[in-house]
């Protein structure tokens, strides 16, 4: 188990939802790669509610979004986008039940296309929302001359 450093902190411009420890209205997302998974643990906000004490469900799919293109980043090394995302939600989250912990991993990889799968679990390990995300990859060389991605190398500090 290794943390997965945010090498965009600091960077001009940098104010993603999803992972900018400095967006003030963000998610703050941080990431712990476990071998075969990429995981997050997250305490939602009542701000992020949809329904009275649900945590939204855009909400739900951003955070299972935003996973994956770590998962892209740390595992795959390079970046890529969003291709399609297919979110199956199973059960309500609550916004005042505890953390929330997400789950990523790769099923499968062709070409510049990869299918990653992730679980949303409540705070009793519950699966509360499910996502097949696919993402469109670049070459390395590509990713790093037009998404700013800093290299596999700037990920983990070992």
């Amino acid at each position: 188990m290794r943390k997965v450093n945010n090498p965009f902190r600091g960077t001009p411009g940098y104010n993603c939802f999803g992972c900018s420890p400095d967006n003030p209205n963000g998610l703050h997302l941080h990431f712990i790669d476990e071998g075969e998974y990429l995981t997050a643990a997250w305490e939602p906000n009542p701000v992020f509610q949809g329904y009275h004490g649900v945590l939204h469900g855009g909400i739900q799919a951003t955070l299972m979004d935003e996973i994956a293109s770590w998962y892209v980043y740390a595992k795959l090394e390079t970046a890529g986008v969003t291709s399609k995302m297919n979110v199956r939600y199973k059960q309500p989250v609550y916004v005042n039940k505890g953390s929330l912990l997400l789950k990523a991993k790769l099923h499968e990889r062709r070409r510049n296309l990869v299918d990653i799968d992730v679980v949303l679990l409540d705070s009793d390990q519950k699966i509360c929302a499910t996502a097949m995300v696919q993402y469109f990859t670049f070459p390395e060389k590509v990713a790093r001359e037009r998404m700013y991605y800093p290299g596999p190398e700037s990920f983990f500090s070992e």
